[in-house]
């Protein structure tokens, strides 16, 4: 009797301690997302007139990391490594990835990316797949891109649209490619506007899969007409602080904003999402 005594009141102790760490964590100080990135792309309709006055008006916005794209003049536009290291360095911005063709000229890539100071390369669309033979194809194909990548000194990784977290024979495509490529050699980007837009939970696939997420896309949108419209940070439908909280618990290292449609103007609205994220607890 008293050995079962002692199990209960230690289960009861142990139940009271949880609840007690859950309410613990609610209640925690916010904490802020400092730096934080954007992507290029963002810009796309004004930043291959002029790369630099563009760059320049984003850093004094308050983005202090750049994701770039590949662009007319490709990922550095139009710049040698060195001279975009040293424009950027000039700003306070860190070049941390690009997106990029991987189909195309890897090793020139690889060294372009290097001398100017990049952390990863990062495959931005390979559209839907019909079957999981072709999502097989792909997983191999990233495998070996991601080992070359790797020993050139830098991060491959795969960024994510709707289509590869909606299921296909029961299965979702993006966990097949999780569960099928080598984490030595692959990480992945989140976006969290197209996973949200799937109809996924971005919460527990942060708590199943986070360890391979290492960057992530701050994007928001609403359904309209039930399609999903891109809009400023705050303005839609994505639960940013509970989602960015799973993913900073979960190791995420990089936060990036994000959009492709605006209400105004692209400067406009990156404006915006610069302070939306200043003031933006989590």
């Amino acid at each position: 009797m008293q050995r079962r005594s002692f199990l209960q009141q230690a289960g009861l102790l142990s139940a009271g301690a949880l609840t007690l760490s859950h309410e613990l964590l609610a209640s925690a100080p916010g904490k802020a997302i400092n730096p934080f990135g954007v992507q290029l792309y963002s810009t796309r309709d004004i930043l291959p007139k002029d790369p630099k006055g563009v760059m320049t008006q984003l850093a004094q916005m308050g983005y202090k990391q750049f994701e770039s794209y590949s662009g007319p003049q490709g990922f550095l536009w139009g710049m040698e490594p060195k001279e975009m290291k040293s424009f950027l360095d000039g700003l306070g911005v860190k070049m941390i990835s690009t997106h990029f063709d991987m189909n195309k000229d890897l090793d020139k890539s690889i060294d372009m990316a290097n001398g100017a100071g990049l952390s990863y390369l990062l495959c931005p669309y390979i559209g839907a797949q019909k079957t999981f033979d072709d999502w097989k194809r792909i997983a191999d194909k990233f495998n070996t891109v991601g080992e070359q990548v790797r020993k050139g000194g830098l991060k491959f990784g795969y960024h994510n649209h709707d289509y590869s977290f909606k299921p296909l024979d029961g299965k979702i495509p993006q966990e097949y490619l999780l569960a099928n490529t080598d984490p030595k050699n692959v990480m992945f980007e989140l976006d969290l506007c197209w996973i949200d837009v799937a109809g996924q939970d971005p919460v527990a696939h942060l708590n199943k899969y986070g360890k391979r997420y290492e960057l992530c896309h701050i994007k928001d949108y609403k359904k309209v007409g039930g399609k999903p419209v891109q809009d400023d940070l705050g303005k839609g439908n994505v639960d940013f602080k509970k989602t960015l909280r799973t993913a900073m618990d979960n190791g995420m290292k990089y936060f990036i904003v994000e959009q492709e449609e605006y209400p105004v103007s692209v400067l406009g609205s990156m404006k915006n999402d610069a302070e939306y994220m200043k003031k933006l607890t989590v």
